[in-house]
């Protein structure tokens, strides 16, 4: 499978490629882990599929919301919703706010479901009451949460190299080496600022200095 932008792509020529069968059929997008993923990671399809089974679980939860409490709504709304807005999120590190915001939507109307809140009605308000981050904040959190368990020694292995910090980097000591800032790669595209390698480090460089701590737990970081 090929990932790039669409000048790279015409490049690749499919005779130079070992095939299994002898039958090649172009595919544009393809299923991993429950992930649409397709050839020039726009994530479009994956995101539109998010957004029916968003609303799909939205029309099954309307009939039965008044007469449950608003915790118990709260907790179908996580177990049915929002836990498929969180899957693999971090995959949608980077995208505009035109894909992002056709998620947030969804949990706009979800939070305005469980909490019967009128769409009149500022949903700010609403989300810090349910103690929801917003779609993009979700994304960032998940993506700083993993660099934090990397730096501790709890992220899987095949993450090591992509973060590390300044000071184990560097041969000669540095003032800046007292700063535990990570180190960011040079990046040439659009798609290397999306990689974790890149993305990670840069998100947990602008963190407060509070929680930009490699020695800080887990627990208390989230």
């Amino acid at each position: 499978m090929w990932l790039s932008s669409s000048h790279q792509l015409k490049h690749v020529d499919l005779n130079d490629i070992p095939l299994l069968s002898t039958t090649v059929q172009v595919v544009e997008s393809a299923h991993d882990l429950g992930v649409i993923l397709d050839s020039r990671l726009t994530l479009l399809a994956h995101v539109s599929a998010l957004c029916r089974a968003g609303y799909y679980q939205l029309r099954q939860l309307c009939p039965i919301v008044q007469s449950i409490t608003v915790e118990a709504a709260r907790t179908a709304a996580a177990a049915f919703i929002s836990c498929r807005l969180d899957y693999c999120n971090s995959l949608l590190f980077g995208l505009p706010d035109t894909r992002l915001r056709k998620l947030q939507s969804v949990q706009k109307a979800t939070a305005r479901l469980i909490t019967r809140t009128r769409r009149r009605d500022h949903i700010t308000p609403v989300l810090r009451e349910l103690h929801w981050l917003p779609i993009r904040e979700r994304i960032k959190f998940k993506v700083a949460c993993l660099v934090c368990q990397l730096l501790s020694g709890q992220a899987p292995l095949y993450l090591a190299d992509d973060c590390c910090l300044v000071s184990d980097s560097i041969q000669r000591s540095l003032r800046s080496a007292d700063v535990p800032t990570c180190v960011v790669p040079r990046t040439l595209s659009s798609y290397g600022d999306r990689t974790f390698a890149a993305a990670g480090p840069r998100l947990w460089n602008s963190l407060p200095v509070q929680l930009c701590n490699p020695h800080i737990t887990y627990g208390l970081f989230r």
